[in-house]
């Protein structure tokens, strides 16, 4: 179903949180079992270690799958009303069972989990034409002091025009000068260059030394 490739789409499951509302370990992964109101079906959703999530409804007393469920084609007011009780099972695991993952790059991953466990902070998504873009400011001053960004390599300059992750912080004028070298380090992208350094998640840089630059670049959003 659609509807599900786009209500988990960029999300990763917390199987704790799986498993205090009712689902099960079965096999490499977890199952859950719902009535769907007063339908008289239910649905039985697994997710798998990695992540994917399915669901098929049943007709209760029969045991037989409810397909029309899955058929965009079919209309009518009850088919309508299972897709609807369905939804909100499905809205329910979403909110209560997963955390955002709109950054799949390691060092990106990491880098957002010391901030939070630094700083309390977290990425906020402030534009919803561009859902793959985030900011995250200090608490005191609400001045910005990371920006994490998905853009084109070829729109850094690089080769090639598949997506890539990057990392806006503050930083000294002459540190950038000095860092900047077309490849991992970019005066910053779609921030002043005199002000920002961009680092790309490619896994060249330590995410020790990204984290020293989040630090600094912490400070200097003091001022």
């Amino acid at each position: 179903m659609s509807e599900i490739e786009t209500l988990f789409k960029n999300r990763s499951f917390d199987f704790f949180k799986l498993k205090a509302i009712g689902f099960v370990k079965e096999g490499t992964g977890y199952r859950y079992v719902s009535v769907l109101g007063n339908t008289g079906f239910e649905v039985w959703i697994v997710v798998t270690e990695d992540g994917k999530l399915s669901a098929d409804v049943f007709d209760c007393e029969t045991g037989e799958p409810y397909v029309l469920v899955k058929v965009p084609q079919a209309e009518g007011a009850f088919v309508g009303k299972v897709r609807t009780a369905l939804a909100e099972v499905l809205e329910k695991i979403a909110r209560e069972c997963c955390r955002s993952e709109v950054f799949k790059a390691l060092q990106a991953k990491k880098v957002i989990a010391y901030i939070k466990r630094k700083y309390g902070d977290e990425p906020e998504f402030l534009w919803q034409k561009f859902s793959g873009n985030a900011i995250v400011r200090r608490q005191d001053n609400n001045k910005w002091y990371a920006a994490f960004l998905k853009v084109r390599k070829n729109k850094l300059g690089l080769s090639g025009d598949d997506e890539v992750e990057i990392l806006d912080l503050r930083a000294e004028s002459g540190e950038i000068e000095r860092m900047a070298d077309g490849e991992h380090f970019f005066r910053g992208y779609h921030m002043n260059k005199k002000h920002w350094l961009t680092i790309v998640f490619d896994g060249f840089v330590p995410v020790e030394e990204i984290c020293r630059r989040v630090d600094e670049s912490y400070e200097l959003a003091k001022r």
